[in-house]
């Protein structure tokens, strides 16, 4: 007895530990990224004679790139160890930033911001890290852990946008972004806890006893997996557009401050920060209620609340208020759909080949991601202002609730 209890003991530490280290590497990896929304105006000012267009396109890569790769780095991941996906992925976002500061025309912006970056995203977070705490998490406690590890990758989204902003204040976007390409450094110590054995096999864990290329088939044949996946691009579209491009919707748009515009874009990085801090609340709430409730009618309401607060954000003057109302709001219903997405892929299909899976799901999610970045900057360029790209986040959020009311929670059959 007093060995069993010893042995569950370990287990315990490890699977805490295991949580822990990934909500670091979850916190760094998207940290970063959200600090590029800060660095579009003047990195294209300095560069790009003010077109935000460019570097809207390198981050809309960005995105594209971490969806495309997300797959692969899954698939390295199921077969060569998570760890070795990990290395590659904080190398390519160490590079990426670094060909980022020394670049001056589109195609290195491109490469560095978009192609490395986005590489370096895709081995860093959800794909990989989720899939490391799903293997090593009891069946019953998956979600919670999910939600968990999830809720502190929220972190570096509250503390970066306020570090970036300070940063601006006293630097250059290049100084900027060496300072936080440097605060990538405790991934190294991370990777290394990011170790779990295969969590015993169970009746729903069906994809431990099927190769990946017959995994994809399967889940590709299932309707469930089908509007998932559909229903992420969704998500995608609405956190990218908003990362990229809320400090220059609010530089221009938000009346009665009597602040500069370089202040202006430090309040819209503010608002991201609040966005993230809310995600911490709005992660666990959904994690909660996921338990409770059937996982899919969750996802369902969270697109539709999304819609609705986009509606009423748009609906009323654009004010300091109202953008940290709104922030607060999209802050709940940010990044709860992805311990639920997770949980779910789990569910039908068993944790064994859940890395490749999900990468395939996020792909969906980084198309949505690439199709709101440009376009938004595109628009924006053509228009100066982004009322057709706002219309069309609340157009896709209802499709997206919809979507959902039709997902299964329950394994996929296997013929």
């Amino acid at each position: 007895m007093a060995t069993i209890a010893t042995a569950s003991r370990h287990e315990q530490r490890s699977i805490f530990a295991i949580v822990a280290a990934g909500g670091i590497i979850l916190a760094l990896s998207f940290g970063v990224r959200s600090m590029f929304g800060g660095i579009v105006v003047p990195l294209s000012d300095d560069l790009f004679t003010g077109r935000i267009e460019v570097f809207s396109l390198s981050i809309a890569i960005q995105n594209l790139v971490w969806g495309l790769a997300q797959p692969v780095f899954g698939m390295v991941a199921d077969r060569f160890g998570d760890r070795r996906a990990l290395w590659i992925g904080l190398f390519c976002y160490i590079a990426g930033i670094v060909v980022c500061v020394v670049g001056t025309t589109p195609l290195a912006q491109h490469v560095g911001a978009g192609l490395l970056v986005g590489m370096g995203i895709s081995g860093t977070a959800f794909g990989v890290v989720l899939a490391v705490i799903g293997r090593a998490a009891p069946v019953d406690k998956r979600g919670l852990y999910l939600g968990i590890a999830s809720a502190l990758g929220s972190v570096g989204q509250v503390v970066m946008p306020l570090v970036a902003s300070w940063l601006m204040a006293w630097f250059d976007w290049k100084l900027t972004l060496i300072i936080i390409a440097l605060m990538l450094a405790p991934m190294a110590l991370c990777i290394p806890m990011m170790r779990a054995e295969a969590a015993p096999p169970t009746d729903t864990d069906r994809g431990d006893n099927v190769l990946l290329r017959q995994a994809v088939a399967t889940a590709f044949r299932y309707p469930g997996f089908v509007f998932l996946t559909a229903g992420f691009f969704v998500c995608g579209f609405h956190l990218a557009f908003i990362t990229a491009h809320l400090p220059n919707f609010v530089q221009h748009f938000c009346v009665g401050t009597g602040m500069s515009p370089q202040e202006l874009r430090a309040y819209g990085l503010q608002a991201l920060s609040l966005v993230g801090f809310a995600n911490i609340i709005g992660t666990l709430l959904a994690t909660q209620l996921g338990q409770i409730f059937p996982k899919p009618y969750v996802l369902s309401a969270i697109y539709a609340l999304r819609t609705v607060a986009i509606l009423v954000f748009l609906s009323q003057p654009i004010t300091p208020v109202s953008v940290m109302i709104f922030a607060f709001a999209m802050g709940i219903l940010w990044l709860s759909t992805v311990p639920l997405t997770s949980a779910l892929v789990l569910t039908m299909f068993g944790p064994r080949t859940m890395g490749t899976l999900f990468g395939f799901v996020f792909l969906s999610h980084q198309l949505g991601g690439f199709a709101g970045v440009w376009l938004g900057g595109l628009w924006f360029d053509m228009y100066a202002n982004y009322d057709v790209i706002w219309y069309a986040s609340i157009g896709l959020g209802a499709v997206a609730a919809f979507l959902h009311l039709l997902v299964r929670e329950r394994p996929a059959p296997t013929d």
